[in-house]
């Protein structure tokens, strides 16, 4: 029996009702900055699609972008200014940067509760104490929502996370493993000895290391609830742009899995609908 759509653009569209209905009761608009630094086409293309969700949403967008040869100090200058703007509730520095450009010192430099990405090392230490209720990085916490959307018992489940990055891999493990989900938590990264093991005494599966198609339909437990987070481009002769989008979760998994996330329409959707959550959340909590 072929497994079940785990649809991210119909929780993202959930997701999105009752952030109007927060919005509505919030006081203030929230209002949410994207800096974005050169011309990198796929960049974007994720900050339009940010902006139609703000404008779906009633949330107040402000684009802030630099050329390439743009220095890191006017950059700086620019999350100081937002730091400190009090009709401001959310700043994004879309990634990637220009190699010229410490990413990690410029994230660093936002104010924590305005940090809607999740990546300021406040945010993620919260998670390590527990403590789940400010900026969750947006992808993991994505994949949560989806979860529980789709009634996916956790507690006490196996779960084996694929790729252990700072922004999803590592927070998705503790949020699996923190108290309401309850998941025992195996990381599979590079060094792992079997990761095909890992993966097949697992009752969820979340794939994200950016190697297209890894995982097989033999590494998936039949029954196995998959999400794939990976988004890969590769060659496809077969079509007319010559490419093709793929995630790091083969096809034929659909063969064996109970729930699968498709790639694209999954994770993609959810991971935007959590920005935005983050920044009603911000929102909220400076003007309550």
């Amino acid at each position: 029996m072929a497994a079940i759509r785990l649809d991210g653009k119909a929780c993202a569209a959930d997701l999105e009702e009752r952030l109007k209905q927060r919005i509505s009761k919030c006081g203030v608009t929230p209002h949410l900055a994207v800096v974005i630094v050169g011309d990198d086409p796929a960049s974007h293309v994720y900050v339009r699609n940010k902006v139609r969700s703000c404008e779906r949403l009633g949330i107040k967008s402000t684009h802030i972008e630099f050329p390439s040869e743009a220095s890191e100090e006017e950059v700086r200058e620019a999350i100081i200014s937002l730091n400190n703007d009090s009709s401001l509730h959310g700043i994004l520095i879309q990634s990637p940067l220009p190699n010229h450009m410490d990413e990690e010192s410029l994230t660093d430099l936002i104010d924590p509760s305005k940090d809607v990405d999740g990546f300021h090392p406040a945010n993620l230490g919260r998670i390590v104490q527990g403590r789940l209720d400010g900026m969750i990085p947006c992808t993991p916490a994505g994949v949560m929502e989806m979860l529980r959307w789709a009634d996916v018992e956790m507690s006490g489940k196996k779960a084996v996370v694929i790729g252990r990055s700072f922004n999803v891999g590592m927070p998705q493990a503790l949020l699996l493993a923190a108290k309401g989900a309850d998941a025992t938590v195996t990381i599979v990264h590079s060094r792992t000895k079997d990761a095909k093991a890992e993966c097949l005494s697992a009752d969820i599966v979340i794939a994200a290391v950016g190697r297209p198609e890894m995982v097989m339909p033999d590494w998936v437990k039949p029954g196995a609830v998959v999400v794939d987070v990976g988004i890969n481009r590769i060659d496809d002769e077969t079509r007319e742009r010559g490419w093709r989008l793929a995630g790091d979760v083969h096809p034929d998994v659909a063969n064996i899995a109970s729930l699968l996330s498709p790639v694209p329409g999954g994770v993609g959707p959810m991971t935007v609908a959590m920005l935005m959550a983050n920044t009603v959340t911000s929102a909220e909590s400076q003007h309550s």
